[in-house]
């Protein structure tokens, strides 16, 4: 039999440990073709070129996606190889050289990657319009396009499948000259050493490992508050979860059910033998993948809920930071003839005129009026009675008091948590205004200098008295528009945009909405997919282990239905220890990524509930998915086993 029969015949006989691990590939490689296909778009291409942002993102992004199908490919076949080291061992028992060995199983793996590169391109270019669709469609643009094939695509894809090639080969070649005979023989029989009786120090190892968690846990509790010292606590926070993560996975879930086999002085059942015991003794040898796919589960979910939190809330945050849809500042000549075109255009709009005052002070704690924390800040006044009547939904203050309206206020540290006051320079007795508390929205558009206080009438009035003048006091009139019929919004905003000067930096609310939609939308479609790779790299490596596991308890499987037990038995403990193996990472992954997204939460002012949720049910149903693919397994296995 010469190399290409026994080659072919190889592949045939193990064709069930290939199916998954090629559709894998022809999935990353065929994602990875669309994504160098939406690269090389024509209008994504001018989108790059007017944004480094875009720009930027794409590179990274495409980096990512190499690194992960290399990594996830690198783990998959080496998993593979050691599956198959008996039969290695045995081509160099007869007398095969291991260059011989090497160049059938490198043979074999081309073969499998030419049959992916080949699937993968096709599949990427029938779906390649339904995603640039998708893509241009989040971004909000509108554009024809037919069904095209990238030849730039094409090329960049056989560079990476290219090195993806390069790398498994050199991985395949030192795996085969570094096992010895012995080695490939006992490989697939190889199992986690297992403590008998857990030592003190596998009890206080196991409580580190969860107290590490929980101290990662309340430690990103103050980097939304500690934004200065946002580095030290992030890398604490990352330190103390993964090293808490893994001593979980380590020692913690075993000691735990060692201590409930203990409880049940042995009989444990048919069920739980074929679930806890299993675990106990695998544990450990899971310990560094599942640590692995947890932390990357967290990763994904994080990513993709806090890009779609972004994204879904879009237009209410750019509203909540500008509540005109644009507006000028002592430019009435100009606001006048903004105003006429709109009327020539048949632009539905209301016109308002807000007065504001314009000063310098600084913020003091209450109990602290000779040491102010911020000095030389500028304030803008306006007054609520004046506000409301020009259609701004705003809480009224309370007596003198003002209320600190900022969208940003989180990120910027500016929360007032407990009173505070405004020190200005006064021409009689009273210099404090007491701020009760603050709003995250805005009175003003962002775009004008101050910080933004809201005021009685009465407050106003009396304030623009007593204001000295000499220190900094000003007088501002702002001409605000808003637009009736959104669907006039683009035209209303060529119009504003057209009568200002540019040197002025001025913008409107439709021009913010659509720049921020089409950023957050780059971002949530790339992180789609990053996420839908990870997704398919993390759910495969517990498939292929669990393949690995169910090849390895074959022997077992056939000694109970020998004794008698049926498939449904012996299927019930099965599936508790997949529940286990599948969910516990999940779980984890999802509170980590909970945690995290508490502190991106200070990034966005709306409500992240609804797209967080949606990412998560999203995630959990995909993992459910190879639960059910991997109990499917076990279920051939057992049935074949006699």
């Amino acid at each position: 039999m010469n190399t290409q029969k026994l080659v072919i015949r190889s592949m045939r006989k193990n064709i069930k440990m290939y199916y998954l691990y090629f559709f894998a590939m022809i999935i990353s490689i065929g994602l990875y073709f669309i994504f160098s296909t939406l690269q090389n778009d024509q209008t994504v291409v001018e989108m790059v070129q007017a944004s480094m942002n875009f720009s930027t993102a794409f590179q990274i992004a495409g980096i990512l996606l190499i690194l992960i199908t290399i990594v996830f490919t690198m783990y998959a076949t080496n998993i593979f190889i050691r599956r198959r080291s008996q039969e290695i061992g045995l081509y160099q028992l007869i007398g095969l050289s291991k260059a011989w060995v090497a160049r059938v199983l490198i043979l074999e793996h081309m073969i499998l990657g030419l049959g992916a590169l080949l699937i993968g391109v096709i599949v990427g270019t029938l779906l390649s319009r339904l995603f640039l669709l998708l893509f241009m469609n989040v971004l909000g643009i509108e554009a024809k396009f037919g069904l095209t094939f990238s030849s730039q695509a094409l090329l960049q894809t056989i560079v990476v499948f290219t090195c993806l090639i390069a790398v498994t080969s050199l991985q395949i070649i030192w795996t085969v000259y570094r096992s010895t005979l012995l080695q490939l023989f006992q490989a697939s029989h190889q199992k986690d050493t297992y403590v008998q009786r857990p030592s003190i120090v596998s009890g206080i190892l196991g409580f580190t490992g969860l107290s590490l968690i929980a101290c990662g846990y309340y430690v990103s509790t103050f980097i939304a508050t500690h934004a200065d010292a946002l580095l030290f606590l992030m890398l604490i926070v990352l330190a103390s979860t993964i090293l808490g993560t893994y001593l979980v996975f380590h020692t913690t879930i075993s000691w735990i059910l060692y201590v409930f086999r203990k409880k049940q002085n042995g009989n444990l059942g048919l069920y739980n033998s074929l679930s806890v015991a299993s675990l106990i003794h695998r544990m450990k040898g899971h310990a560094n993948s599942l640590t692995l796919i947890t932390i990357l589960s967290a990763m994904t979910i994080t990513m993709i809920s806090l890009s779609y939190s972004l994204y879904y809330s879009t237009e209410k945050d750019v509203r909540l930071s500008m509540p005109f849809d644009f507006a000028v500042e002592n430019m009435s000549e100009e606001a006048a003839v903004i105003a006429n075109k709109l009327e020539d255009a048949q632009v539905d709009f209301n016109q308002y005129q807000v007065n504001a005052i314009r000063f310098h002070g600084s913020w003091v704690d209450e109990n602290q009026h000779s040491k102010p924390s911020h000095r030389n800040r500028t304030f803008l006044l306006f007054s609520a009675e004046q506000m409301v009547q020009f259609g701004v939904d705003l809480e009224h203050p309370q007596g003198d008091e003002a209320i600190y309206h900022s969208s940003r206020a989180r990120i910027e540290g500016m929360q007032i948590s407990s009173p505070k006051q405004v020190q200005y320079a006064s021409n009689n007795k009273t210099n404090l205004l007491t701020v009760s508390k603050h709003k995250l929205q805005n009175v003003m558009n962002y775009i004008f200098y101050g910080d933004q206080l809201l005021v009685s009438e009465d407050t106003f009035n009396r304030m623009k008295d007593s204001i000295q003048e000499d220190e900094y006091k000003e007088f501002v009139t702002f001409d605000v528009f808003n637009i009736v019929d959104t669907e006039q919004s683009a035209t209303a905003s060529d119009i504003f945009l057209a009568d200002v000067d540019s040197d002025l930096y001025l913008t409107d609310f439709y021009s913010a909405y659509e720049g921020s939609r089409q950023t957050f939308g780059l971002l949530i479609f790339i992180a789609g997919f990053l996420g839908l790779v990870f997704i398919l790299s993390t759910g495969s490596i517990l498939y292929f282990k669990q393949m690995t596991e169910a090849e390895q308890e074959k022997e077992h499987y056939r000694t109970l239905r020998q004794l008698g037990f049926q498939v449904d038995d012996i299927m019930k403990g099965i599936i508790r220890k997949q529940l286990f193996v599948y969910l516990i990472p999940l779980v984890i992954g999802l509170t980590h990524a909970a945690f995290a997204l508490n502190v991106g939460s200070i990034l966005i002012a709306a409500s992240m509930l609804t797209p967080i949720l949606i990412s998560m049910a999203a995630y959990i149903l995909i993992y459910l998915i190879f639960t059910v693919v991997t109990i499917q397994y076990y279920k051939g296995i057992v049935a074949n086993s006699l």
